[in-house]
């Protein structure tokens, strides 16, 4: 994959309002491919989590017999976490506020996931 995909997948989903930053992440051990950040954030440390949490619940899923999520959204007190599974090998990450319309941001991951595809 090119990085100009990585570019246009990532800035499909940072347009949404109230997203902070997306990332494409490596499933297996939560390092960084591409980021689209802001400035502040840390992006390491929230792909290492990300990736940690979508592999938790990867295996907590199929171990239910209901399969692998193909989407994942967390809420905490400061905002917003969301994730899809791109093949086995990569996550889109998006990092957004509490009051970000996640349906918005969702479709926006999905769009950018069929442009990496």
């Amino acid at each position: 994959m090119s990085a100009s995909k990585f570019d246009a997948a990532l800035e499909l989903v940072t347009h949404v309002p109230g997203v902070r930053g997306a990332m494409l992440v490596s499933a297996s051990d939560g390092v960084v491919v591409a980021e689209a950040l802001m400035d502040e954030m840390k992006g390491s440390a929230v792909a290492a989590l990300a990736a940690s949490l979508a592999s938790r619940l990867r295996r907590a899923a199929e171990g239910a017999g209901r399969g692998a999520p193909r989407f994942v959204h967390l809420t905490a007190t400061g905002g917003t976490l969301l994730a899809a599974p791109l093949g086995d090998d990569l996550l889109l990450v998006t990092v957004a506020e509490r009051s970000v319309n996640a349906g918005l941001a969702r479709l926006e991951m999905f769009r950018a996931l069929e442009i990496l595809g």
